[in-house]
């Protein structure tokens, strides 16, 4: 029994830490995970080792479709049902329940690729000239390790600012000025500054890339 439980309060951590999947807000509590195990079966242990079976399930559920992160994933899906069940949810079939979670949580993060790559194409043609088509593969490549260097909150921002086409992409940026609480004229300066860094950054990645890119 004390094996089980140390196991699985180790995961907490994990659970509760930032993930690459969209708006988690929630964090897990330990009472929260206390529920969650009660959920799963009134003996400690067996519960704790169900608990286990169910967080390895779905684990390998995002690794055969294709999940960059899907241990991250199982453990979001996770965190929706202890906040389900912390409001007073009742949960009747656990392994159905969990997988119908994981299914929604799937198509969130599909959706959000599919988002993120239009976005990026926007971005792309944005810094990309036509004189510089020669090292459009290169500056692409650029362009990502840029992005990843830039915080959290720049990377959303840039990557909303430029989602959608011509008419969704006037509505999402009124919704993101909304999201933020400031003018569109406000959030159109920090993206234009978060761009501003990025061409820089993407200038100085091809620099040190030049003498090597053809190796």
């Amino acid at each position: 029994m004390k094996s089980s439980v140390r196991t699985i309060d180790d995961c907490i951590s994990t659970e509760t830490r930032a993930g690459s999947v969209p708006r988690r807000k929630w964090v897990l509590t330990q009472d929260a995970f206390d529920r969650l195990l009660d959920s799963l079966g009134e003996d400690r242990e067996s519960a704790g080792e169900r608990y286990l079976e169910i967080r390895s399930n779905l684990i390998r559920f995002f690794q055969w479709r294709g999940s960059p992160f899907p241990e991250d994933h199982a453990d979001e899906t996770i965190n929706r049902i202890a906040k389900k069940i912390s409001e007073r949810e009742e949960i009747r079939n656990p392994a159905s329940y969990y997988l119908g979670v994981a299914r929604m949580l799937l198509l969130e993060i599909n959706r959000e690729r599919v988002r993120q790559q239009q976005a990026l194409s926007e971005l792309t043609g944005s810094l990309i000239t036509s004189d510089q088509s020669d090292e459009s593969e290169a500056r692409i490549d650029c362009l990502r390790a840029c992005l990843q260097r830039l915080s959290p909150e720049n990377r959303e921002l840039i990557l909303q600012y430029y989602s959608g086409e011509k008419g969704a992409k006037i509505d999402s940026r009124k919704k993101l000025s909304q999201q933020l609480g400031i003018p569109v004229n406000t959030l159109r300066m920090r993206a234009l500054r978060v761009r501003e860094n990025l061409q820089r950054c993407i200038e100085n990645c091809q620099e040190q890339c030049n003498p090597n890119c053809d190796e």
